[in-house]
């Protein structure tokens, strides 16, 4: 049998960073398994739904590098196949007319409440009632069947079996008065036309599969292998929100993490393999199975992400890095790169990643390289530049004006030469230097953004930074 698992986000906002690990799971779990990825469109609510979110979502999973197989499926499209299912069963008496209206259902509500006794006992009100009696004029819904008693077990495959007494579940509705489907009726009708073997989601969805598994029966089909992964928290342990980085997919892109690197870390918030933290994602589709799937919510850390982005930057080939950064150097320098500027970004390349861990701190650490003009220069960097320190820029903007060997070695010797006659350790001339080259207190090593600047434009920022004519 080809397994096929499929991700089925609701347009109704954006993709957040529980539903791309969904996705990622379901992605990885068919590929590991030589199957097939579906994704699905659950579009049902109109008045929330928009395309906008549709194309976040497609977007977003695109950027992410999740790429499904064969046409995505729009569920609002099939809602005539949905409500075909619901009158099918109507006629095999596996479902019935109900012309309970809302508040006589909140009444029957009230009533179980007080006498003790299951809902589910009392929305079965019209379930063996002649239909001669309905009251005139008013549209029935139409309600499954469902068992009244034994029990319904779900072989959960992260959560292990679990079981609900069938007198606890109410005979749900299919079909609205107005003869549009339900969300449930959908989300089953579509999982079997699609052929959905795996059903990998998160574990606030399991309330639902028993009922999902009793229309199963009903309709005549196996149910698919149900997994229900937990939730991601915040770092304080609550229910993920905005004010813990409950963000679109995008958001996470604009503040300049690697696709490859958000995949591995959401790989690594709920999945386990031995004490590997590092994971490409060949090894991912190599090793991912639902048994490295604990039982316990995750915590969100962006320290962690922080970190394992850095670890894929620095392994990340440099002008990939340059493609990824260059929408934010020509939106910060107000102009396009030429040539000569990527010529320098590509040298800079390999000391520039070693300290930034996104690549919005890549692309700002870059800037220097291009200014042109006065050199922005920060506070930290301001403080270094005193009277003293402007006066010996000087002296080294003489001594290197002489220098015809370019190289970081020669740069390196001709500036410790300065040092020693004026008595300093080399820290007192390379820093003051590097605010000169760079206007920032941190940089890559000072000798190898002299190099990559060249001859001219290092005399011109040491000129500028000394004040000298």
């Amino acid at each position: 049998m080809t397994v096929v698992t499929r991700f089925a986000p609701s347009p109704t906002g954006y993709l957040h960073i529980g539903g791309a690990r969904t996705a990622l799971y379901n992605w990885l779990y068919a590929r590991h398994h030589g199957g097939v990825f579906r994704l699905r469109i659950e579009d049902t609510d109109r008045a929330r739904s928009s395309e906008d979110a549709v194309r976040k979502i497609i977007d977003g999973l695109a950027w992410f590098g999740l790429n499904w197989d064969e046409e995505i499926v729009s569920q609002f499209e099939r809602r005539e196949r949905h409500a075909e299912v619901a009158r099918k069963l109507l006629a095999e008496g596996k479902a019935y007319h109900c012309w309970l209206q809302p508040a006589e259902l909140e009444a029957l509500r009230e009533k179980a409440k007080a006498e003790g006794k299951p809902w589910a006992y009392y929305t079965s009100y019209w379930r063996d009632r002649d239909p001669a009696e309905a009251p005139k004029g008013l549209d029935p819904v139409i309600r499954l069947r469902a068992p009244r008693t034994g029990e319904t077990t779900v072989e959960d495959k992260v959560q292990g079996p679990v079981t609900v007494q069938n007198d606890q579940l109410d005979d749900m509705v299919l079909l609205r008065a107005d003869g549009t489907p339900v969300y449930m009726l959908s989300v089953v009708v579509d999982d079997i036309d699609m052929g959905i073997t795996q059903i990998i989601r998160g574990d606030d969805h399991l309330t639902n599969t028993f009922r999902q598994v009793q229309l199963y029966n009903a309709i005549g089909a196996a149910p698919p292998d149900f997994a229900h992964i937990p939730l991601i928290h915040g770092p304080d342990g609550a229910k993920l929100s905005k004010r813990h980085g409950a963000l679109g997919i995008e958001a996470y892109r604009d503040m300049g993490y690697l696709p490859a690197a958000l995949r591995n870390y959401l790989l690594r918030l709920g999945w386990g393999h031995g004490d590997e933290e590092v994971i490409p994602t060949e090894k991912a589709i190599e090793w991912f199975d639902l048994d490295g799937v604990g039982r316990s919510p995750s915590r969100l850390d962006f320290a962690k992400l922080e970190n394992l982005n850095g670890v894929y930057m620095r392994e990340t080939p440099d002008a990939e890095l340059l493609e990824r950064i260059t929408p934010n150097l020509e939106t910060a320098l107000g102009r396009s790169l030429v040539d000569a500027d990527r010529a320098i970004l590509l040298l800079a390349m390999t000391g520039l990643k070693q300290r930034a861990k996104t690549l919005v701190e890549l692309a700002d650490s870059a800037l220097f390289y291009l200014r042109s003009g006065p050199l922005p220069i920060n506070e930290a960097a301001q403080k270094i530049l005193t009277g003293d320190a402007r006066a010996l820029l000087g002296r080294l903007l003489a001594a290197l004006s002489g220098l015809n060997d370019w190289t970081e070695a020669a740069l390196e010797a001709e500036v410790n030469r300065l040092a020693e006659t004026e008595g300093l350790k080399l820290g007192k001339v390379a820093q003051p230097l590097r605010a000169a080259l760079t206007g920032s207190n941190v940089s890559p090593g000072i000798f190898e953004v002299a190099a990559i600047l060249g001859r001219d434009e290092t005399l011109r920022r040491i000129r500028d930074a000394a004040g000298a004519p």
